[in-house]
């Protein structure tokens, strides 16, 4: 997969195609070459080079071709919507094509740079202000603010890349509590500390929105209400003709590869189209958190909701959580200060000889944790002003039958921008801890980590508060199932540095980890470490197995 933030494009040349079928269509050059760009997000130095090669038409062309692309997707947008069978469906595509059509257009008629390195300015001391500045609100105002609040998790991703089918929110994390068991547990730990009503928003794609309808039905005795809709359904591009893959907008398993949930950034106008953004308003709400469903750190904090809405708040119309940077989070997106705004800077965006200077922890120390706090107020002026403008990322994919495609995402940080009175606060590490392989997953199944009412905390038997580095061999352990298989319980780690593990390898019960600890089963080979085992500071190598007899 290939990403590429559009912003930064100029137009080279155009060449004239069709698509599969007898469609005519529009080819940007720079899309064929694209590809040629290595990386899994181009830079925006390598993307000048792709789009400044060859000779530039002229501008009379440039449009002509430009207006022409646009005809044509229109025109097979209208073909899809003859598709649908109900005046419910025609309302929902209506509302979706309108985006698409929206970022589609941007898509094709982008041009200077989004950012110039030049002109990023060093942050001003009180637009990234650390937690410890918050304080906790008094007793009698907690009720009064979190009635005020809304949580929102993003619940639109797959466990495919894990090796579980159907939502990722659904997969066993804790004690056999799944991500979404452990979230509505502390919603309703909340709403019962407090006697407040917090209520609790999914927001799906088509991908998992029927298996989550299904799951919910088990928590219809809890503390907890819970709103549910769905980002949009866009259509995938063929990258060759810029024409849509899909000949229907029926979602089924043979049309499913045509369309696609174009990324959180999505949130805002499908929440919006659903109508809870003017039903919490009319409640008398006032923020949103939002955060990713698969963030076991990303809890309601008192300390920031006081900070929101607490006595003498300047009410701060879009914070984002920022954390300490380290060398596994080099890649991830940082605050600057560019045009007199606080703004997200994605590695996508950064010039090629500047990536280095991105990814240093001494130049830019902070990342984000995708976890928002947003004015609702705010989100219905901006969509209503229409100043809601996120850049564009353009998603290279191939498809398993050999099609290049393209999607257009966008990302929900990115809005910041859009919004005023914004700040970052740099919380602590703790607010961040995502479970995207199964390395995330043996971390917050140890006794690394306390449970209570749904929430995860760092165990006081730790005596540091960092967590180990893990990495496990994703072909033995990557898949949920074969994870599961390895280990017979999962090891002691309080004291535990660093853990590789590599090859056919798994573990008894009663394992204990200490300090850096490496085992490699080389080709062939197989280690089983046997029950009670203790390994401090040890490589193990070689072939280890422990025979029933």
């Amino acid at each position: 997969m290939e990403c590429y933030f559009l912003r930064t494009c100029s137009y080279g040349e155009w060449q004239l195609g069709r698509n599969g079928n007898t469609t005519p269509s529009l080819l940007p050059s720079f899309l064929a070459s694209a590809t040629e760009t290595s990386g899994k997000m181009a830079s925006a130095e390598n993307r000048r080079e792709v789009f400044s090669h060859g000779r530039s038409p002229s501008r009379e062309f440039k449009e002509m071709t430009k207006k022409e692309a646009e005809k044509q997707l229109e025109q097979e947008l209208e073909n899809l919507k003859l598709t649908c069978t109900s005046e419910g469906q025609k309302h929902r595509i209506n509302q979706e094509f309108e985006g698409f059509r929206n970022l589609f257009s941007r898509f094709i008629n982008s041009t200077g740079s989004a950012i110039q390195w030049n002109d990023i300015k060093k942050l001003p001391s009180d637009k990234v202000q650390p937690y410890s500045y918050l304080v906790e609100p008094a007793s009698n105002m907690m009720k009064t603010m979190l009635d005020k609040l809304v949580v929102v998790k993003l619940n639109g991703g797959l466990g495919t890349s894990m090796g579980c089918q159907g939502p990722k929110s659904l997969i066993s994390v804790r004690n056999e509590l799944t991500f979404l068991d452990l979230t509505v547990q502390q919603i309703q730990e909340l709403n019962k500390t407090y006697g407040c009503s917090v209520p609790l928003v999914l927001m799906n794609s088509f991908n998992t929105e029927e298996d989550t309808k299904k799951v919910i039905r088990k928590y219809s005795q809890f503390e907890v209400r819970i709103d549910m809709f769905n980002q949009s359904m866009y259509p995938r591009i063929n990258k060759e003709s810029l024409m849509p893959l899909a000949s229907s907008v029926k979602n089924d398993p043979k049309n499913q590869e045509a369309w696609y949930p174009p990324g959180h950034g999505d949130f805002y106008y499908s929440f919006k189209n659903s109508g809870l953004l003017d039903k919490y308003l009319a409640e008398g709400k006032e923020y949103i958190f939002i955060s990713n469903i698969d963030n076991l750190g990303a809890t309601v904090d008192l300390n920031l909701v006081n900070f929101l809405m607490g006595e003498g708040s300047t009410k701060p119309e879009f914070v984002m959580e920022v954390t300490d940077k380290t060398r596994a989070d080099v890649k991830g997106g940082t605050l600057v200060w560019y045009e007199n705004k606080l703004r997200l800077l994605e590695i996508a965006q950064v010039p090629k000889d500047h990536v280095d200077d991105f990814k240093s922890v001494q130049k830019f120390k902070i990342f984000n944790t995708n976890n928002l706090w947003v004015k609702l107020d705010a989100i219905d002026r901006v969509l209503k002003d229409g100043t809601l403008e996120m850049d564009v990322i353009i998603n290279n994919k191939t498809l398993d039958n050999g099609l290049n495609i393209i999607q257009l995402e966008q990302a929900v940080g990115a809005a910041m921008k859009c919004f005023e009175g914004c700040v970052g606060i740099n919380v602590p590490r703790s607010r961040f801890l995502p479970v995207k392989k199964t390395d995330d997953l043996l971390l917050v199944k140890s006794n690394l980590y306390d449970l209570t009412e749904g929430s995860l905390t760092m165990s006081n038997d730790r005596n540091f508060k960092t967590t180990p580095l893990i990495k496990l061999g994703p072909n033995h352990f990557g898949k949920v199932k074969e994870f599961s298989k390895r280990f017979a319980s999962i090891p002691d780690m309080l004291e535990l540095d660093h853990l590789t593990v590599s090859g056919d390898v798994t573990f008894g019960k009663g394992v204990s980890l200490k300090g850096t600890v490496i085992i490699i089963a080389n080709h062939g080979d197989r280690i089983d470490i046997p029950d009670g085992a203790q390994l401090e500071n040890k490589i193990v190598s070689g072939n280890l197995r422990i025979l029933d007899h």
